[in-house]
């Protein structure tokens, strides 16, 4: 009876250490949902379709996270009181926590190949269409700016990206200011495209990069988290057979 006790009483010590885990992964996976929303939002905006899917999914894991992180306290709170009733309900909850978590792994590595062959073209297009230069008050161009400005770059691919765009029609210049190494500089006219004057290179590589970058830690973050979950899964049913 002595051996029952003491293995029925490791199981609960064992139970409540994944539950902590688990809510330790819910934590995670909301630092990462608040780390790929608000982490260069301006970026978000102007790229559109390129870092969209992103924001979404950084959003599943903030809501996620959150569930997560009730889940564990929860689950150690039902191990702790022996209610089956509350293991059930977590153990429900946590499958469908797992289930998601895969998903949104599958899903970002998914969409890292289409954005690569999807946003080049559309960034182009859009910016040849509705940028209009360094000066203009529209919230587009503004961020724009803002974007070349902090990355170093010049248009998606490069800084001929501007010749014959809107930009072009409407200031006469084949280049904005934000594309300059020194924007306060005579050098700095519009014409003069000297790699001593601009960024010769587009953002573009420079967004996969970033993309990529996020994309790996949104489903690192995701499988580590299912990861760590699943002995907590598996020890919740036990402690639920042994309890009924």
């Amino acid at each position: 009876m002595a051996e029952v006790h003491t293995t029925y009483y490791s199981l609960k010590k064992l139970l409540s250490f994944f539950n902590g885990n688990m809510a330790l992964s819910g934590v995670i996976l909301i630092s990462l949902g608040i780390y790929v929303n608000f982490r260069g939002a301006v970026l978000t905006r102007v790229l559109g379709l390129s870092s969209a899917y992103l924001l979404h999914v950084g959003y599943l894991c903030l809501g996620t996270g959150c569930i997560t992180l009730l889940l564990g306290f929860a689950g150690w709170h039902g191990a702790i009181k022996e209610n089956r009733s509350t293991l059930l309900f977590c153990f429900l909850f946590m499958v469908i926590i797992f289930i998601v978590e895969i998903t949104v792994a599958t899903v970002v590595l998914a969409f890292f190949s289409i954005v690569q062959e999807v946003s080049l073209e559309h960034n182009f297009a859009t910016l040849r269409k509705n940028y209009r230069g360094y000066n203009e008050p529209d919230d587009y161009s503004m961020e724009w700016n803002l974007v070349m400005e902090k990355l170093k770059r010049c248009g998606v691919k490069n800084y001929t990206d501007f010749s014959g765009s809107s930009s072009e029609r409407t200031t006469g210049h084949t280049y904005p200011r934000g594309c300059c190494k020194s924007i306060g500089t005579m050098a700095c006219d519009g014409r003069n495209v000297s790699t001593n004057v601009i960024h010769q290179e587009g953002y573009f590589p420079k967004l996969l990069k970033i993309t990529k970058t996020h994309s790996i830690k949104l489903s690192g973050a995701s499988l580590g988290a299912a990861v760590v979950q699943l002995p907590g899964v598996l020890a919740t049913v036990l402690l639920f057979i042994k309890l009924g």
